[in-house]
Parts: C-alpha cells; sequence; structure tokens
C-alpha cells in the first residue's frame, strides 16, 4: 500500500485551521473530501502541524497511505482540479511505510508578515498584519536575538497549550524590511508551541513601537511568565514556509519526543 507525502500551499482565511472542526471547513477535510473523489476511496490525511484558523501555508506537508498506485501527476494536477483555489498540492512524492510527517520533522520555518505603510492596504489585509505606528527595525533585530538557542518558551505560549514542556530551540530570527514598508520575521526552530510565532512577534512589535527597550525581551524570555509578554499577533500574518526532513526519523531525547506533540507557531 504506498504512501503519499504532499507538499500543499494554501490561504487559511476561510479555513478554521489544518485541523477537522465541527465549526467550519478544514485544509484537512477540503484536503480529504479531495482525496476521496480522486481515489474513489476514504484515506486518513496526516500532518506535519497543526495551522490555526486564518494561517496560511506555503510548505505543508501531509502524507496517507492508499489502496490505488497513481502517477505522481495525478496528485497534482489531477488533485489540483479538484480542490478549491485556495488550496494547491505543489509536490507530490512516495515515502517509506514508517514516514511520519510531524514525527520526521527536524524543523520548521515560519515567516510572518507585517505592513508597516501609513495608510492601510485592501491587498496585504488578509496576509499581513498592519501596523501603522512607525517601528524601529534596529531595535526589533537586536532584539530578537535573545530568543536564538535552546531556552524554555513558557513566556510565550498559548494559555491553553497542551504541551508537556515548552523548552524548545530557535535556530534563527530574522527581521527583514524597513520601517514604513512590508516586513517580515523569520523564525526557524525544531518544534514551536501553540501561538508561539505569533507570540514572539507580538513582543517584538512593542519594542519596534518603541514601548519597551531591547532588553525586556530577554527579561520576558527568563519570566516563564506569560502575561508579562506581548499580544498576540493576529493570524492573518502567518505563513508556515517550510518543514525540514532528513533521511530518517532525527534522534531524539525523550524531551525533544514530547516537543512534536503541540505545534504551531
Amino acid at each position: 500500500m504506498p504512501r503519499l507525502k504532499l507538499t500543499l500551499e494554501y490561504e487559511g482565511t476561510r479555513y478554521v485551521g489544518w485541523q477537522m472542526q465541527p465549526n467550519g471547513p478544514s485544509i484537512q477535510s477540503t484536503l480529504q473530501d479531495a482525496l476521496d473523489t480522486l481515489l474513489g476511496e476514504r484515506v486518513f490525511v496526516a500532518s506535519a502541524g497543526r495551522t490555526d484558523s486564518g494561517v496560511h501555508a506555503t510548505g505543508q506537508v501531509a502524507c496517507f497511505d492508499t489502496g490505488r498506485v497513481l502517477p505522481l501527476k495525478a496528485y497534482t494536477m489531477g488533485l489540483n482540479g479538484i480542490l478549491p483555489p485556495d488550496i494547491a498540492i505543489v509536490r507530490a512524492e512516495e515515502v517509506s511505510q514508517d514516514f511520519d510527517p510531524r514525527r520526521w520533522s527536524r524543523g520548521k520555518r515560519y515567516r510572518y508578515r507585517l505592513s508597516n505603510r501609513r495608510m492601510r492596504s485592501p491587498l496585504l489585509r488578509a496576509t499581513h498584519w498592519e501596523v501603522f505606528a512607525p517601528l524601529d527595525v534596529e531595535a526589533m533585530r537586536r532584539a530578537s536575538q535573545a530568543l536564538l538557542g535552546r531556552h524554555d518558551f513558557s513566556a510565550f505560549r498559548a494559555a491553553d497549550c497542551q504541551a508537556k514542556h515548552a523548552v524548545r530551540e530557535v535556530r534563527q530570527v530574522r527581521v527583514e524590511g524597513v520601517s514604513g514598508d512590508s516586513l517580515a520575521v523569520v523564525v526557524e526552530g525544531t518544534a514551536f508551541l501553540k501561538h508561539m510565532v505569533r507570540n514572539l512577534v507580538g513582543t517584538l512589535v512593542e519594542v519596534g513601537k518603541g514601548r519597551r527597550p531591547e532588553a525586556w525581551v530577554a527579561e520576558v524570555l527568563a519570566s516563564r511568565n506569560r502575561k508579562l509578554a506581548g499580544a498576540t499577533a493576529p493570524p492573518q500574518g502567518l505563513v508556515l514556509e517550510e518543514v525540514f526532513y532528513g533521511d530518517g526519523p532525527p534522534p531524539r531525547s525523550s524531551g525533544d519526543a514530547a516537543a512534536v506533540e503541540e505545534d504551531e507557531g
């Protein structure tokens, strides 16, 4: 029975998120329905992580098993003809039977997009957080470096996050762009807590607005207190850009294995 790995791009505006829920359409249910039509059988689709309502992706990874053998182009050309315009399959691959899109992941990269223009933008409102106050981008860059490395990110987790612990490793943080234009905060790490990236961005924006000093970010991180961090940035600016894999499941300590249980940024 083949196991297929799909890489997806989607605009999450009209979806309740990746995971199936009773209160509206999800990416998972929409993809499964399209696969049912293509394959003539019911399949279950697992993903590399759960994106929230309104969050987008250019590199979400999903996989499923099927009893049918089809050419790979059936899952790109054919499946894209069935899916709605805001979801697309960008790549299809056959993988080993033990491939797990979540547990084989060696890390993820998220991009959070902001618009720092003086006026609102009808074309960016569904894909960017519009911040109209001038931002000190250099201060944000300097402050963000405190987040690099392996830390307890309790101060940046959602209140309802169910992860067993909050220790995560952030490999890279970049603040791209210039004040008064489009900006992006790019964060790469081994795994993420619920709303972690959005909470990091909301905290950096407080520094960019001049409301907090650069050293405050390190203080918030050390405090492990969510109430001291900035507000959660809105979902529409967040994009799951890429999921990283090696040739097999990564070696993990027991703590690292628990880190994949709750995700996304």
